[in-house]
């Protein structure tokens, strides 16, 4: 059994969970996956014996318990610092620190209106104003990181915690058919091509369970 376990929730539907395990993968470091289901009876129960807020994901290290996404992206890159899962340029890490804190935070119009859901396809979903105003600045962000950007198709170049935390609206924009312009399409396709994410798609095509309020 390898040190870190990282729990999670459901492939298909779970963003934060991508996001902690997208983090953990990047850093290279050996970890067992443990998946438990969203919903499921007894799920209260069973999340609150993992960590006090309940919620997937937690990463557990020996004696240690380190929840929500970005403090296990912050936590497994202290764990592997030879990976730069941060820009090395001071500057373009204040840069991704803040984008990634902004999504942490916000851009509930389109969380709510957009569920993550790998598996389901839909041929055009119109945004609220509220939505169409987070795909907007998504869109502001990521070609303000591409314009710095050096050699590397991500955000900052290579890939980095900043991409751990906009992995999940990248299949949304893709599930929901959302329109985007040409430098997120090339980002988007970056991201629907790197190596993990290609594993995560994998797992999550091959779950049975069903959501129903995710399946917009």
């Amino acid at each position: 059994m390898a040190d870190l376990i990282l729990t999670i929730g459901n492939k298909n539907y779970s963003s934060w969970s991508l996001r902690g395990w997208l983090a953990t993968k990047a850093s290279g470091l050996e970890f067992d996956e443990k998946l438990i289901r969203l919903f499921e009876d007894g799920h209260t129960e069973t999340m609150g014996a993992e960590t006090p807020a309940g919620k997937v994901p937690v990463l557990r290290h020996g004696n240690k318990i380190i929840w929500e996404s970005l403090a296990i992206a912050e936590y497994v890159a202290e764990l592997a610092p030879e990976r730069n899962l941060w820009p090395a340029d001071s500057g373009q890490r204040a840069h991704a620190r803040s984008i990634s804190a902004e999504m942490a935070t916000g851009f509930f119009g389109l969380r709510g209106e957009f569920p993550m859901n790998i598996r389901r396809k839909v041929d055009e979903r119109t945004p609220s104003a509220e939505a169409a105003k987070d795909i907007r600045r998504i869109q502001e962000i990521w070609t303000q990181c591409r314009a710095v950007a050096g050699n590397g198709p991500y955000l900052f170049g290579d890939f980095t915690i900043a991409d751990v935390m906009y992995a999940p609206v990248v299949f949304r924009f893709e599930g929901y058919g959302i329109e985007v312009d040409e430098i997120s399409r090339a980002y988007m396709d970056a991201m629907l091509a790197n190596e993990w994410v290609k594993e995560w798609v994998a797992e999550a095509l091959k779950e049975p369970w069903t959501i129903d309020e995710d399946e917009v």
